[in-house]
Formats: C-alpha cells, sequence, structure tokens
C-alpha cells in the first residue's frame, strides 16, 4: 500500500499502542506531509504490576512518554479522552465521542484495532480495551458518522474512505516501513513504564516483528493491516 492521506485519524486504547501498532506507517505518512492526528482513549493509569504505584502519578508519566514519542512520529495532534484503564464500554456515548472525532478531523483513512482478533497462539489473547475501542470504532465510522442523522450535533457528516486494522490475525495490506523503522522502534522505547527492562529489547522486538512482515510482502520492514474500503 502506497497511497499517502491527506488526512489521517489513528484511534487506540492506551498510551503505547499506536506507536506498536502502526508507528512505522503514521511516521512514513508524517513525513511524506500527512497531517496525522492519535486519540487515545485509556489514561494508562492502571499499566503497571506494581501494586504500590499510584494512579494518577503513572498517568502522568505515560502522557510524557506519549508526548515524546509522538515528537518522534511527528503527529500532528495527540489527545486523550482519559477513560480509566479496564473500563471502557460500548456505548452510545463512547461511540458519539470518535464521531466527533471523525466528523472534526475529516480524515481520508483511520486506523485502530482488529477487534475480531482475539487469541494469538496458547500465550496472548488480545486485552479488553483493544476489543472494545476496535469495535466502537467501526461503528463510528459506519454508519454513525457518514450519515447526518446519527449524532446530529457532533457535526457535518463524513465519510472515510479508508480503515486500516492493525494487530489483525488476517492481513490483506502492508505499508514498507524500511525508512521509518527506526523512528518506530525509537517511539515505542519510549514507553519505558510498559518495557522497563534495559538493552533496547522492545526496538529490537519492533524490527523483528517488522521483518517478519516484510517478509510477507516483499518489503525489508513492513505492518500488516486488514484493509476496508468504504464507498458512500
Amino acid at each position: 500500500m502506497d497511497d499517502v492521506p491527506e488526512v489521517a485519524l489513528a484511534v487506540y486504547a492506551h498510551p503505547d499502542d499506536a506507536d506498536v501498532a502502526c508507528g512505522g506507517t503514521l511516521a512514513r505518512w508524517a513525513k511524506a506531509g500527512t497531517s496525522v492526528h492519535l486519540v487515545v482513549c485509556t489514561d494508562g493509569g492502571k499499566g503497571t504490576t506494581d501494586p504500590k504505584t499510584k494512579p494518577e502519578k503513572l498517568v502522568a508519566i505515560r502522557a510524557a512518554e506519549l508526548e515524546e514519542s509522538s515528537a518522534l512520529i511527528g503527529l500532528a495532534s495527540v489527545d486523550n479522552l482519559g477513560y480509566p484503564d479496564g473500563e471502557l464500554v460500548d456505548s452510545e456515548a463512547f461511540r458519539g465521542v470518535l464521531v466527533e472525532w471523525v466528523r472534526r478531523l475529516r480524515p481520508d483513512v483511520v486506523c485502530g484495532h482488529d477487534p475480531t482478533a482475539i487469541f494469538f497462539g496458547q500465550e496472548y489473547f488480545n486485552h479488553r480495551d483493544h476489543r472494545i475501542t476496535g469495535a466502537v470504532l467501526l461503528d463510528a465510522v459506519v454508519p454513525a458518522a457518514a450519515l447526518p442523522l446519527y449524532f446530529p450535533a457532533a457535526g457535518p457528516a463524513h465519510q472515510v474512505t479508508t480503515v486500516l486494522l492493525s494487530g489483525t490475525l488476517d492481513p490483506d495490506v502492508w505499508v514498507d516501513v524500511t525508512d521509518t523503522i527506526e523512528c518506530k522502534a525509537a517511539a515505542v522505547e519510549c514507553h519505558r513504564t510498559q518495557f522497563a527492562e534495559p538493552g533496547g529489547w522492545a526496538g529490537e522486538a519492533v524490527r523483528l516483528r517488522a521483518e517478519e512482515e516484510g517478509r510477507r510482502s516483499g518489503a525489508r520492514f513492513a505492518e500488516g493491516f486488514r484493509r476496508l474500503t468504504l464507498r458512500g
């Protein structure tokens, strides 16, 4: 996939998710002149194994990590909806908030979690916040944001033309991120609360994953997505 959108919106559950999922793609687009925007849904205040951590302190630290990583990626804007970790629900209110963002920014491309991807082998299953964010985002894009009688106070209707779902079990399109893989690795490593071990292991994991996707697509490094092409 070589298309470069004019405006792109990424909607992800946690402060580190977009960098891990599609940081190379977002950086590639930003470098090419795309106005790239990120909406993070949760505050990240429960993302730790340390029971002594104060949630409000972790929220502030993760916000600073996100600000640092976003500057590396080249994002035009970053906004956090501030929902508590683990408390997202598939609700009309949440859907309406995302509709408002879609209509305000009027993106050509929207990136988000694939809500159908649940089990990854025997050692990982997809986070509840990821699944709910992905499902609500899809419902916000179609039909809600595209039809004026849904959430009329959210602004003029807007038809997104492409949705790219990351973390998918069924990728059918890839973006070559060879030129931005080091930017992605550096951005992921900014999230020190999530990837605390020294030695740059998180960046190396990013490279290995992108190399694996590259072998599937004919690029040195790539990110895979499930693509939805929408019509008005």
